[in-house]
Order: structure tokens, then sequence, then C-alpha cells
């Protein structure tokens, strides 16, 4: 049974029970970062759940693709190891692959044979949407978090450019797996609805604490539009940390005014466009 979608909340409890509730065709842009199927543990012994099993990964891009307005657009993370389990997963929910996103980091998340310096992303597409006026990059650069509010925590920042080519202003947009509520902050700063979804207890209070913020910078960090807010980066002996660090990855009370730092009186250049 399906009901009215309740917005700008996150809701706590499996993907795929919830999206069960929702009508067909609710959501505008789904942008999400699921479990990796890779067993993952953290410096500190934080996992992800069901990072260790693909039993949901079916039934779960099932109801991305049903809850999804058609002619629309999905971002879904995934890890390069796995991407043959990903892609029949898309594939058999009916999506189809239209781009590849590169999120370029200035550090290594691991080494083995290579130095792991990248997050990835699909651009996913039901039906057959028009073109986006003005492209975003495939390659997006990223912002160091320091994984304080998740162990796979994304920058706000990097969402902003894929919002404003594949949404507007009031649009819906839809993470089932919000982890600490990354997506649904930059989708909030820039004037969009959102929807999240979230398993794990402590993530959703993590999510649903930002989300409660009134701190707020609309469109900031990788916008064409804004310049960035920095803060001092977090030095680690495990990495070296970017230059800038978005104060949207800090709990609210982690980014009091004090900590922002002042841009030196020098002429501004204008953005460079994509």
């Amino acid at each position: 049974m399906t009901g009215a979608v309740s917005l700008d909340r996150v809701m706590q409890g499996d993907c795929i029970t919830v999206m069960k509730t929702m009508p067909a065709g609710s959501a505008d842009f789904i942008m999400t970062d699921p479990p990796y199927l890779v067993h993952y543990r953290d410096r500190d012994g934080r996992t992800v759940k069901n990072d260790d099993n693909d039993a949901w990964i079916d039934p779960a891009f099932a109801q991305m693709h049903r809850v999804l307005k058609n002619n629309s657009f999905c971002v879904s993370f995934y890890a390069w190891n796995k991407a043959d389990r990903f892609i029949e997963a898309w594939k058999k929910a009916g999506f189809q692959m239209a781009g590849h996103i590169v999120f370029t980091k200035k550090y290594s998340s691991s080494a083995r044979f290579m130095r792991y310096e990248h997050e990835q992303a699909y651009l996913l597409v039901k039906g057959h949407p028009a073109a986006p006026l003005s492209p975003p990059p495939d390659v997006i650069p990223w912002s160091y978090t320091g994984n304080k509010l998740h162990p796979t925590q994304k920058p706000v920042g990097i969402f902003t450019p894929l919002l404003e080519a594949f949404t507007k202003p009031g649009d819906i947009v839809l993470d089932p797996f919000a982890g600490s509520g990354s997506t649904l902050v930059a989708a909030r700063d820039m004037g969009r609805h959102f929807v999240g979804i979230e398993l794990d207890e402590a993530h959703h209070r993590t999510a649903s604490t930002r989300l409660a913020s009134k701190f707020s910078q609309p469109g900031i960090a990788q916008s064409r539009f804004r310049q960035p807010i920095i803060v001092q980066p977090v030095t680690s002996k495990f990495h070296t940390p970017d230059t800038t660090v978005d104060v949207h990855d800090n709990m609210p009370f982690m980014a009091p005014a004090a900590q922002v730092l002042k841009r030196a009186a020098t002429a501004v250049r204008p953005p460079r466009p994509y």
C-alpha cells in the first residue's frame, strides 16, 4: 500500500520496506551511496550495515526505479571491484547507464597495488530524459571530511554540481541510503525538497541533527556560483588533507563562526566555467 511522501525528513528503517510505501514516480532525482559489498571496516573498527551481503541490492534498485519519475536521473556510488554486481542490479531494475563520475582526492584512502585516490559513481537514467542545459563535469574534486560523522562520509560540496544540473528548486531528491545525510544537506541548502532513509539508528540521529540545524549556506562548495566557506583542515597521520573542508561536513555545533577563515583582501577571480 502506498501513500503520500513525507518531505524534508529522514526516515529510519529498511529502505526497501519504506520505498514500498511511496507512490510510483514520486521522486524527481535519486542520489545515493549504498553499501559497497566489500566488508568495509575503518581504522576505528566502524562498519557499514549490509556491506557484507548483496541480498538487498536487486530489490532496492527495483524500488528506486519504481519511485523515480520517468525521464529522470539517478546517481549511485559503487565499489570498483564490485562493478559487475552493481551494473547487473541497475540493468535488472530498468536503469540505463548514461555517464560515469570520478571524484578525485588529494590523498590515498588506502594503498596496496595502487594508491586509491578517487571515488566513483554512475549516472543512471530512467526513460529518455533531456540533456541538462549545462552538463556537469565527469571529474569532480573531493573535499576531505575526516569521516567524523560516518565511516564512509561523503563531502556535501561534491553533490552541488550534480544537483544544479539534474534538478531545479522545489524538486524532490531521494536518498535511500542516507548515512549521515550529506546528500540531503546539499539538497536542502539548494532549495530542493528531500526524502532520506537510513537503516542504522545512530546514523539516522546524525543525519536528523544535521538537517535540524539552522546553519545553512545555499549552494556552497563546488557550486559554480559561489565561493566555498572553508575551515582549518583536519590533519591525520593517515591522510594528507585537502586544503578546504566544507563546514557542512562537520556537526552543526562543530562549525562555529570563529573557525571560518577570512579570505585575503585580493581581487576575486570569476569562477572557471565547466
